[in-house]
């Protein structure tokens, strides 16, 4: 399974949602997208848009003031 890495930290919302977004529209179905961010709100919004849009959150990783947040890819179009 392949895993791309997209660096989101710095941003603030809703910024690393519009990110993601934008790269998962270049992730085949069932890869992998692991999300750097530093902005706390990520850990709602992310997965809220994860479940409107059908991709499925695997992890979510807090180490002092990075967030990672890894999601595999549903179907994006």
């Amino acid at each position: 399974m392949s895993e791309t890495t997209l660096d989101a930290r710095n941003l603030l919302c809703p910024l690393p949602v519009i990110r993601t977004q934008d790269r998962v529209e270049k992730v085949e179905p069932g890869e992998c997208l692991l999300i750097q961010c530093t902005d706390h709100g990520v850990i709602n919004d992310i997965p809220a848009w994860c479940r409107i849009n059908g991709h499925e959150v695997l992890s979510i990783d807090e180490q002092d003031y990075e967030i990672v947040i890894k999601i595999r890819v549903g179907k994006t179009r």
